[in-house]
């Protein structure tokens, strides 16, 4: 029998740790982000989302895993079902990309504080929305009044 001796090798990275770029999140990671989080707001299921926007299930949830690229055409038929602007999800996704940048430059608590002065300086407001379906009621993002992500 042989027995087997661990590797004690050291890995010499080519790059020093610091010195290696910070991977920016991918759009449709992020509008996939945003989608989901809607739609689990208004307690909705994938099929009644994907049955509003018109557009089938599996392409719904590749999306909203950020698997696909969506069109703009897209992308409104699934904010529209959700009772957003293509405007608002872009909005939502643009906050949520900044968050995420800013996460990855300064650290979770500087992150906190440039979220919160970055929403302040987009003018947005909120208005209810109630699901036809389920007659829930959601507020979002709309215009005139300022969001805030700081917890």
């Amino acid at each position: 029998m042989t027995s087997h001796v661990p590797n004690d090798a050291r890995v010499i990275p080519l790059r020093p740790a610091a010195a290696r770029a910070v991977r920016e999140p991918l759009w449709r990671d992020v509008v996939g982000d945003v989608l989901r989080r809607e739609r689990l707001a208004q307690e909705r299921t994938l099929k009644q989302v994907a049955e509003a926007a018109r557009i089938s299930l599996p392409y719904l949830s590749e999306l909203e895993r950020g698997r696909k690229e969506a069109s703009s055409e897209v992308l409104a038929a699934a904010a529209h079902a959700l009772g957003l602007r293509l405007a608002d999800l872009l909005g939502l996704a643009r906050v949520e990309l900044i968050r995420l940048t800013a996460v990855d430059r300064v650290g979770p608590d500087a992150a906190r504080s440039v979220s919160s002065v970055t929403s302040a300086t987009s003018v947005t407001s909120v208005t209810s929305v109630t699901s036809r379906r389920t007659g829930t009621s959601v507020t979002r993002p709309g215009q005139g009044q300022v969001l805030s992500l700081a917890a």
